[in-house]
């Protein structure tokens, strides 16, 4: 049975032209612990987000494209030493560029975009590395010490 909507008809929904395309998936992890080692500070998460939005709204006041998607948390677990300073919380911001709104960009600027992003993401929580994926690849960032 169709729902009805506030005036009374059926609600429906149809394809929105120029929408289908290539899935484009992204994602960028990084740590929330500054640093290597379990005495870094912990950053929340509201800090990535913060830095990530900073970075958007800026391209966006420059008008230049950017990129949007969403926030989780996660643990990563890593088998090395004791099991109690084997783990580290993550921020993960994740999204696809959608061909609607994303179609004329090439795979080239959306890798920039996304190495831009982490790097500021990264500078924010002091991470050395950060993690990023996009289609079929993955690649890693990591800080470069001032000579």
């Amino acid at each position: 049975m169709a729902r009805s909507s506030d005036r009374g008809g059926p609600v429906a929904y149809r394809q929105v032209r120029g929408s289908l395309g290539p899935r484009r998936e992204f994602k960028i992890t990084l740590g929330l612990r500054a640093g290597y080692g379990p005495g870094g500070r912990i950053y929340d998460l509201e800090e990535a987000v913060r830095a990530a939005h900073r970075w958007m709204i800026g391209r966006a006041r420059r008008d230049q494209t950017f990129l949007t998607g969403m926030f989780t948390r996660g643990e990563v677990l890593y088998a090395r030493s004791s099991m109690l300073s084997d783990r580290e919380p993550v921020a993960i911001f994740s999204g696809e560029a959608l061909p609607v709104t994303a179609r004329k960009l090439e795979d080239a600027k959306i890798e920039s975009m996304l190495d831009e992003l982490a790097a500021e993401m990264a500078r924010t929580l002091e991470q050395e590395e950060v993690h990023i994926a996009y289609r079929d690849r993955t690649w890693t960032l990591r800080r470069v010490k001032p000579a």
